[in-house]
């Protein structure tokens, strides 16, 4: 299996899922690491294990359509069949969520929409 994970921070969720894929006990392969944010740390730890990364900074771009468009771009480049969230600070939109139904875990310690941000 295929893993993308997608990140906004210190990755420490990321360094988890980089051990257990190391360790065997998760059967897959990290393939990829983006990040919405270029100072996040996580984007270290992919690098330091050996996994491709990728900033796509929403700042650029106007509206949450055209940055999950472009998300969606760059994660299809991955070829994953897992993407995970692992703390991305970024509600998605209903379109890039149905295009990866089935295929996305979050594990982001909030519910998000409802509860935003890091201290929920």
């Amino acid at each position: 299996m295929r893993i993308v994970v997608l990140i906004s921070g210190n990755g420490s969720n990321l360094q988890a899922l980089i051990d257990a894929c190391e360790a065997g006990r998760v059967q897959g392969q990290l393939v990829g690491v983006l990040s919405n944010r270029a100072d996040a740390y996580g984007l270290v730890r992919a690098k330091e294990s050996g996994i491709a990364t990728q900033i796509l900074d929403n700042k650029a771009y106007t509206s949450r359509d055209e940055y999950d468009a472009a998300l969606l771009q760059a994660l299809e480049t991955w070829q994953a069949d897992l993407i995970v969230m692992a703390g991305f600070m970024r509600i998605l939109t209903p379109a890039f969520v149905q295009h990866y139904q089935g295929r996305m875990l979050n594990i982001h310690p909030a519910l998000l929409p409802k509860y935003q941000g890091i201290n929920t």
